[in-house]
C-alpha cells in the first residue's frame, strides 16, 4: 500500500493530474454531452421563491471560471454528507467489487460471438474492448446456480464502521456551476432478482446491477438528495430525509430486497403499477457506509480525473484499475434465449432473465435536473423533488403518504379515514403526485 501512495504522490508531482478519456464512451443513451438545454434555473427544479429565489442556475458544462472545484479533487462535504445503505435483512444478493467480478467472464457481441483477445477479462484490460453499447460480458460458469462471485455472501457491512472491504462503491463528482456540485454514489451488485407479479416470477432478472444516489451540494451545502429505482427514481430535500442518529449529516437510503432499488423509507414500495401488484420491500437490515470503501473520480463529460483517496488503505487504486468506466457495454449477459432452459416468458411479467445493465457513465451524469429519466408514464418529463418523504406501506410501514393533503386535516379519527380510504390505490398514487 505504500508503494501504491508513493508511485500516486510521484505520478502527480512529476506529471499533474492523471486523466483518463472517456469522450467515446460518453454518448451514451440519457448522456448527450451536445445537449442544446445547457443551463437550468433554479425555479424549474426548487420551487419555494422564499427560500431559493436567489440560487444561481445548473450549468450543463460550466467553464473554467463558473467551476468550484478543481479535476481530481473531492471536497470533505461529499465525503461529510454522505448516504449510507441500509440493505434488507435477508438480500441474497449483496455488493460485490468489480475488479473481482469481471474476471468471471469473457467478452462477446450482440449476436453472440467471442471478441477476439478477451476470452478472459481483467479490470484493466475492460477499457480496450470496442467501444460498442452492443457487447455483453457472457459468464465462464452458470450464473443461475448462484456462486460466490454471484451472491457476494461474504460481503456484509463491518458492525463497527460499515465497511464492506471487498466491495468498494463508486463516487464520481461532477461540478455543475456557480457553485453547485452532483456527487454520484454507485452501488455494484451481481445480480438482479427481480420482481413478482401476481404471484408469479422473479421477472427482469439480470447479470450485473448498479444502482445509484445523487447528493446535489450548493456551496458545500446538501440539498437535494435523487436515489435510482427501476430506470427511474426519486428525488427529496435532503433537509427531509432521516439522517444517521450518530452523525446526522449522512442521509440514510434503504436497499430494496433483490432489486435493490432505492427508498427513503422502510416497508412496501409498489411502482409502476397500482394496488400494490409490483412492489419493492424494505427494511433496516445491515447498515453499508460506501465513504468507507470507494473508487473516486471527478467526471468534466469529455475525461474522468482520478481523486486522492481519503481512505489512505486505497489511494492509488484508481490508477491500479485504469479506465474501466470507459467500458460502454453490458456489465453481463445478454437476454437468454427463449429455448434456454433457464429461460422462462409470461405475458404478465416478460422475460425471467434481460439484459445486464450498462455502466456509471450511461447514466446521465451531466443532467441539469436531479432526475436520471422520466419513466414511460411520465410523458411531461416532470421531475419533481418531493416535500415528503414517501412511505413505504403494509405492516412495517413507518408512516403515511397521499402527500400534505391529510397532514392538514385537524380531526384525527377523520384523517385515519381517508388515509384508510386511499391507502395503496389509485387516488393515493394521484394525490401523492400532485402534493408529494
Amino acid at each position: 500500500m505504500i508503494s501504491l501512495l508513493l508511485i500516486f504522490t510521484f505520478i502527480n508531482l512529476a506529471f499533474g493530474i492523471i486523466s483518463f478519456d472517456v469522450s467515446n464512451s460518453s454518448n451514451c443513451l440519457f448522456n448527450i454531452i451536445n445537449n442544446e438545454e445547457r443551463e437550468l434555473k433554479i425555479e424549474n427544479i426548487l420551487k419555494d421563491p422564499l427560500i431559493y429565489k436567489d440560487y444561481p442556475s445548473i450549468k450543463h458544462l460550466p467553464s473554467a471560471e463558473e467551476r468550484s472545484i478543481k479535476d481530481g479533487e473531492i471536497p470533505d462535504y461529499v465525503i461529510n454528507y454522505s448516504p449510507l445503505v441500509y440493505l434488507y435483512s435477508e438480500e441474497k444478493y449483496l455488493p460485490y467489487g468489480i475488479k473481482e467480478y469481471v474476471t468471471n467472464f469473457y467478452a462477446t457481441f450482440n449476436n453472440g460471438s467471442n471478441i477476439t483477445g478477451f476470452e478472459s477479462i481483467s479490470i484493466q484490460n475492460l477499457t480496450n474492448i470496442p467501444k460498442n453499447e452492443e457487447t455483453f460480458l457472457t459468464s465462464n460458469t452458470d450464473f443461475d446456480s448462484d456462486p460466490e462471485w454471484i451472491t457476494g455472501v461474504k460481503n456484509k457491512p463491518n458492525l463497527i464502521n460499515g465497511e464492506i472491504e471487498n466491495a468498494p462503491a463508486t463516487l464520481i463528482i461532477v461540478d455543475k456551476g456557480n457553485g453547485w456540485v452532483d456527487a454520484f454514489w454507485f452501488y455494484f451488485y451481481s445480480f438482479n432478482l427481480g420482481p413478482f407479479v401476481m404471484g408469479q416470477g422473479p421477472y427482469g432478472n439480470h447479470v450485473g446491477d448498479w444502482e445509484h444516489s445523487l447528493v446535489r451540494y450548493y456551496k458545500g451545502e446538501p440539498v437535494i438528495v435523487w436515489m435510482s429505482a427501476h430506470g427511474g427514481g426519486g428525488a427529496f430535500y435532503y433537509h427531509n430525509l432521516e439522517k444517521y442518529k450518530l452523525d446526522s449529516r449522512h442521509p440514510i437510503i434503504f436497499s430494496a430486497r433483490g432489486t435493490h432499488a432505492n427508498y427513503p423509507s422502510v416497508g412496501q414500495h409498489p411502482h409502476d403499477l397500482p394496488y400494490g401488484i409490483l412492489s419493492d420491500f424494505t427494511d433496516r437490515g445491515p447498515l453499508w457506509n460506501p465513504n468507507q470503501n470507494y473508487l473516486g473520480y471527478t467526471y468534466d463529460g469529455n475525461f474522468v480525473y482520478p481523486i486522492e483517496n481519503t481512505n489512505v488503505k486505497h489511494i492509488g487504486r484508481e490508477i491500479e484499475y485504469d479506465n474501466w468506466l470507459s467500458f460502454k457495454g453490458h456489465w453481463g449477459d445478454k437476454q437468454l434465449p427463449y429455448n434456454d432452459p433457464r429461460q422462462t416468458y409470461s405475458i404478465v411479467g416478460g422475460y425471467k432473465y434481460i439484459n445486464g445493465p450498462t455502466g456509471p457513465l450511461c447514466k446521465n451524469l451531466m443532467r441539469l435536473k436531479p432526475c436520471e429519466r422520466a419513466k414511460w408514464w411520465n410523458f411531461w418529463q416532470g421531475c419533481n423533488v418531493r416535500e415528503n418523504i414517501k412511505w413505504g406501506v403494509g405492516i412495517e410501514s413507518e408512516g403515511y403518504n397521499c402527500g400534505n393533503l391529510f397532514i392538514n386535516v385537524k380531526t384525527n379519527w377523520l384523517k385515519k379515514l381517508l388515509q384508510r380510504l386511499t391507502w395503496g390505490g389509485g387516488l393515493c398514487f394521484l394525490i401523492d403526485l400532485i402534493y408529494g
